[in-house]
Formats: structure tokens, C-alpha cells, sequence
């Protein structure tokens, strides 16, 4: 099976969520990594910290320069993600619309590039 990417994007710009919002996001997104599990679909997952926390690191001329915040300046970033295997683009879809609506956000999928043999 091949391998995908459901990277979560979050909006920095969208008003936070109320203690019992975050609470049932939690529970739905549980509930959704259950299924992906007892599906075997399951490979890994996990949630990130705020595009605030980031450390960006470059290597120019030989040495290394790093920089706080996040490397793309946007609205949105990078959230959280779940690498899942599913038979194919089509299946994958249909777990990144799952995904999205227990998370509440908007979820790209992406392939991973195959390894030549």
C-alpha cells in the first residue's frame, strides 16, 4: 500500500477555540485515529505546537544560520499531520475528509515519493 501524508492546516488569523471546543476536537480526532487503526490504515500521527515555536536552520556557505518563527510566512501553517497507508489516492481522500471534520481544519494530502529499487 502506499504511504500518504494528511497534513492539518490551521489558520493563525481564525479565532482560538473555547475550552469545550478544543475538548470535543480532541475526543473527534481520538475517535478518528481509532479507526484508523482498527482499519490497519494507521502509521503514525501527531499534533504540532504553534508556528511561534518554530526554529528554522539553514546551512549557506557552509555555515548554519537559524532564525525563529516559521519558515513560510502565511495565515495558515502546519498544524499537525497523520501519515497513513491506504490502497490509493481515492481512499486516502476519503480518510483526509474524515480527518478534517474531527479536527475541524482543512487537510492536504499528499503521496510519498516511492523509493526506486
Amino acid at each position: 500500500m502506499k504511504q500518504y501524508m494528511l497534513a492539518v492546516h490551521m489558520d493563525a488569523d481564525a479565532p482560538a477555540p473555547t475550552d469545550d471546543q478544543v475538548a470535543q476536537m480532541y475526543a473527534d480526532v481520538d475517535e478518528f485515529n481509532t479507526k484508523l487503526q482498527a482499519a490497519g490504515a494507521w502509521v503514525f500521527a501527531g499534533g504540532l505546537h504553534p508556528p511561534t515555536s518554530a526554529t528554522v536552520v539553514r546551512t549557506q556557505g557552509g555555515e548554519v544560520v537559524t532564525t525563529d518563527g516559521p519558515f513560510a510566512e502565511t495565515k495558515e501553517q502546519l498544524g499537525g499531520l497523520w501519515i497513513i497507508e491506504a490502497t490509493d489516492l481515492d481512499a486516502a481522500l476519503e480518510w483526509a475528509a474524515q480527518g478534517s471534520a474531527a479536527c475541524g481544519a482543512a487537510v492536504e494530502v499528499r503521496p510519498f515519493q516511492e523509493l526506486p529499487d
